[in-house]
């Protein structure tokens, strides 16, 4: 089972920035697990099934289209970055966590691939003191990259820096567009996971 892959994706960290400057304060929402985190901890969406910013859950199983939010709307560049994604976006946010806050370590099912849903990690404000563990396994993600990353796996994050950590993250429903960015132990791992599932065709 696959921990982590850094993507043959990279975008631009200036403008990333520079379109996290116009998210409003009040546009943030706090993190509704208050019991995998220590610290402040909070996100808004971008693309959400009722495209609404503070959405900041979508079901595994829902199939209905994610649409744009107001917040994406003033992002010029975020809208490019997601567009980049030949692929059925289940969700797009943000999330941010504050100087010296923790998320602990836990779970999250269905993002291993097996459903077809994989996350996508891109930094936006990072820190070589930020300490980001997926089953034991320290990774080292810079600004502009984009991780695609097993959460099914035991993971746990600590901001060790001054700053925000805040990175934009994608669900995404593998299509083959998606699958071949991965290696080929990776790509033949989850089409084994799928091999009687159409959604490795469809990617819905």
């Amino acid at each position: 089972m696959f921990n982590s892959y850094k993507l043959p994706l990279e975008f631009d960290a200036a403008s990333l920035k520079a379109d996290l400057e116009r998210v409003l304060v009040s546009d943030w929402v706090a993190h509704f697990n208050h019991g995998y985190y220590q610290g402040a901890w909070k996100g808004l969406a971008l693309r959400s099934t009722t495209g609404r910013a503070n959405q900041m859950y979508t079901p595994p199983h829902e199939n209905v289209e994610a649409v744009e939010t107001p917040v994406l709307a003033r992002c010029a560049y975020f809208r490019q970055v997601l567009a980049t994604f030949d692929c059925p976006i289940h969700t797009a946010r943000l999330l941010s966590l504050g100087p010296g806050s923790k998320i602990l370590e836990h779970t999250d099912d269905f993002l291993g691939g097996e459903y077809g849903l994989l996350r996508v990690h891109i930094p936006i404000t990072t820190d070589s003191a930020v300490e980001f563990y997926v089953n034991g396994q320290k990774l080292e993600m810079f600004e502009g990259q984009a991780w695609c990353i097993n959460f099914s796996l035991p993971h746990r994050i600590t901001n060790g820096s001054g700053q925000d950590r805040v990175h934009l993250i994608v669900d995404c429903r593998a299509n083959e567009w998606f699958l071949e960015l991965l290696p080929s132990e990776i790509k033949n791992e989850t089409m084994t996971a799928w091999k009687d599932d159409d959604r490795i065709r469809t990617g819905i």
